[in-house]
């Protein structure tokens, strides 16, 4: 078997953790002796022990003298748990195989000069792109402060979210349904505006899956949040974040703060929206490295407008609506050629629904 055979395999150990593990990165590791798969371990849940050590900690043989393979470079800081690098050289593997440098400036590096300087032959880069994609949330958030931003939508064949008086329960089906919950659980952050709270009022929990449920956040004006909205509610169970700006009723601050929910404030721009990349460094500044933006149509062209997204999910219902609203507004495109031009990475059926995954071109 190759070396890429076993970093395949710890990638798909690694994807067990996702949803879980954040602010750390899905991790994977398997150790080989002999051509035979002694241990495995993935990093399972934020807090609890890394993927080197739970591989070790599963072997059925001696890791000494065996070939570890682990698709992110082991830690050599002490954070929730001690350095995972000490444990892989106290248990004298004579190679380790790394997927791909931790971006981490605490680690970066200083994890594979250890296992070097302990006579560990170490070779970086087995499926580099791959091990790089897994955690592309923690790669971006690491490298720039900020979290990776996705914009999913669910609309009408004819591109609708809703209809003419606002009415969009439920454009997609069952399944895509599921599917939303499952994006949820994967972000740090879920944020509509207060438009869509006030409109829809939406609970935002994870609940038809599995899954931590992330950070609810709100953007917009408080005045337009109700008083009973259940954004407001469960605040033990998931947290909500309100970001509004300079401007803002007192007397509701008040009131919201009563029930346990932070508000903050961002500077707005000159038409008095609300500043987006501010609120994303606000956001990057609480350890929140994704944010999953699900509307409404206000919030979702800020972000296309000003270029704030990594990824668009779309999913599209067959169905069709005639008049209603449209997911991204006015971008003051008058040409074809000014486009904001996406690739599509991926499609994929849902149920009856059809999903796109698109990126923007480089």
């Amino acid at each position: 078997m190759t070396d890429e055979y076993y970093m395949k395999m710890a990638l798909r150990l690694a994807l067990r953790g996702e949803g879980w593990t954040s602010p750390n990165p899905m991790v994977g590791a398997v150790i080989v002796r002999d051509k035979q798969v002694i241990g495995r371990g993935y990093h399972r849940r934020y807090g609890e022990a890394h993927a080197e050590v739970n591989a070790i900690n599963d072997a059925s043989a001696s890791v000494e003298g065996a070939t570890f393979y682990v698709t992110l470079e082991p830690c050599s800081h002490h954070g929730k748990t001690p350095p995972c690098v000490d444990r892989i050289i106290e248990a004298k593997p004579s190679r380790v195989i790394i997927g791909t440098v931790d971006p981490n400036p605490l680690v970066s590096g200083k994890g594979i000069g250890a296992l070097k300087k302990h006579g560990i032959e170490t070779k970086v880069g087995v499926l580099e792109k791959q091990c790089e994609k897994l955690n592309e949330k923690f790669f971006k958030f690491m490298r720039t402060g900020m979290p990776f931003v996705t914009l999913k939508y669910a609309q009408t064949l004819d591109g609708r979210i809703a209809s003419s008086t606002g009415h969009s329960r439920w454009i997609s089906s069952e399944p895509s349904l599921k599917f939303a919950h499952r994006l949820r659980a994967r972000h740090d952050a879920v944020l509509v505006g207060t438009g869509t709270v006030s409109a829809d009022d939406p609970d935002l929990r994870v609940r038809l899956v599995r899954g931590r449920n992330p950070l609810r956040v709100v953007a917009g004006s408080i005045l337009r949040i109700p008083h009973g909205a259940r954004i407001l509610d469960n605040q033990d169970i998931a947290k909500t974040l309100i970001i509004t700006g300079p401007s803002h009723g007192s007397d509701r601050l008040s009131i919201i703060n009563e029930k346990g929910v932070e508000t903050l404030t961002v500077d707005v721009d000159d038409k008095g929206k609300l500043d987006m990349k501010s609120l994303l460094s606000e956001l990057g500044e609480r350890q929140i490295s994704s944010v999953l933006v699900e509307g409404g149509a206000g919030i979702i062209t800020s972000f296309v407008e000003e270029g704030l997204f990594d990824r668009i999910i779309v999913i599209t219902a067959p169905k069709i609506l005639g008049r209603g609203i449209e997911a991204v507004g006015d971008l003051g495109v008058s040409r074809i050629d000014d486009c904001i031009a996406l690739k599509i990475e991926r499609v994929r059926r849902n149920g009856e629904d059809v999903v796109t995954y698109l990126r923007r071109k480089n």
